[in-house]
């Protein structure tokens, strides 16, 4: 009599068990799902727009061409091209001649964009990771009256 109450004992607490373990599991799937869909939304969130992609496109092809005609109208009124002393609006092209830096441009336009503070999708990566304190040059790019427009590119803290 006593073997047959430990097994049904036994039998009792595992096939408890795999109840808690199902719902266990199932909350940690969901848990794991949410995390992914929110890091892919967080990190690229226009990387499979075609409108972004075809506009970065566009961009990368002028800026390599230093075409001013084609990335005029691609840019926002108040391009800022320089931190300290603020410069923006006209005579960003002029700057980059001076300073000679359509490959820096260029480079930097060449790296991945990824969602950066407020609305602005921005390149490299590193500069949306703030613990990173990325100080070097960077691009911002961002939507103006549903356009993508190109509204930034600086250097410096």
């Amino acid at each position: 009599m006593r073997s047959i109450v430990t097994v049904l004992l036994a039998l009792a607490v595992v096939f408890g068990a795999f109840p808690a373990c199902k719902s266990q599991s199932k909350a940690e799937k969901e848990r794991k799902a949410a995390l992914k869909r929110k890091a892919k939304a967080d990190l690229r969130e226009d990387e499979t727009d075609v409108d972004f992609q075809a506009f970065i496109g566009r961009l990368r092809k002028a800026v390599a061409s230093r075409d001013t005609a084609a990335l005029a109208p691609m840019m926002t009124p108040n391009f800022g091209y320089k931190l300290n002393p603020t410069m923006e609006g006209e005579g960003v092209f002029k700057f980059w001649d001076q300073e000679n830096l359509w490959p820096e441009v260029e480079g930097i336009l060449s790296e991945n964009f990824v969602k950066g503070d407020g609305d602005y999708m921005v390149a490299p990566p590193q500069f949306a990771d703030k613990s990173l304190n990325y100080d070097g040059y960077r691009a911002g790019i961002r939507r103006v009256n549903g356009s993508w427009k190109f509204a930034y590119f600086v250097n410096g803290p």
